[in-house]
This record gives structure tokens, C-alpha cells and sequence, in this order.
């Protein structure tokens, strides 16, 4: 289940894939209804990771760091949640061992859990920010 936190972050990369050009951050969480303090630690995550871009300064603000065609869902909730793996040793990008694994190599709960990550990655990358613009109301 994801959280409120990424949600918070797909409206707000929605409707920065709706606008042209930086938007201020209290714009946002004004039209999303979301906390501004909320929002701007959520813009810090989605910049970090690389998927908007700030600009300081009267005309500044956030946008795309990339266009939304190229933004995939899997990257938002990467970025906010972290793995999309269940437990660590299914994680392609945190792969870790389970503390109390004897064996990851015959694991049978390692092998469902990295079943189960590998189609959901598989769908979440398969979808971008552009794929549902059409269904958004406009800004």
C-alpha cells in the first residue's frame, strides 16, 4: 500500500506535468490541497531524485526535470517510498539479506517476494505521468 506521502507526490508531479514553466511550491499545495511544509519535504525527495528541477528567485519555483512521457510511476514511488521490493533480499536496487535467512539462495519466501516485485515494477515502469494527463481536470 502506498502511502499519503506518495500520493501527495503524484498530484503535485501531475499537476506540475499540467503547467508550463516553474511553479511555486504554495501554488501547488494550494490548488492539491495539501500541507505547504508537507509538500516542500516531498519536493525535496522528488528532487534529489532527480525528477523536478527548482529555480530560486520572483519567477521561480518547480517543474519537470524531464518531460512526464519520460517519468515513469515506479521512479515517484522509488523516490518517496524506496524499494518496491517487500522485503530486502527481492530488492533490485537495495538488495540486502534478510537477518534471519539461513539461505537466500533456496529461500522459497525470497523467490515469491521477488515474483511478486518483478510484476510490479514491471507494470509501474511500463506507466509514465503522461499516460493519464487526458483524465486530469485542467489547472
Amino acid at each position: 500500500m502506498i502511502s499519503q506521502k506518495t500520493r501527495y507526490a503524484f498530484r503535485a508531479m501531475f499537476y506540475l506535468a499540467r503547467t508550463e514553466g516553474p511553479v511555486a511550491v504554495g501554488t501547488i499545495a494550494a490548488h492539491e490541497k495539501i500541507s505547504r511544509k508537507f509538500l516542500e519535504l516531498i519536493m525535496l525527495e522528488l528532487k534529489r531524485h532527480r525528477l523536478v528541477n527548482s529555480r530560486r528567485g520572483k519567477q521561480g519555483g518547480y517543474e519537470l526535470a524531464r518531460p512526464a512521457d519520460s517519468i515513469t510511476y515506479a521512479e515517484v514511488i522509488r523516490a518517496v517510498e524506496g524499494p518496491l521490493a517487500m522485503a530486502p533480499c527481492a530488492s533490485v536496487t537495495a538488495y540486502g539479506q534478510c537477518e534471519d535467512c539461513y539461505d537466500a539462495k533456496v529461500c522459497a519466501i525470497r523467490k515469491v517476494l521477488t515474483e511478486v516485485r518483478n510484476a510490479t515494477a514491471g507494470i509501474l515502469e511500463k506507466h509514465s505521468l503522461a499516460d493519464y494527463l487526458a483524465v486530469l481536470p485542467p489547472v
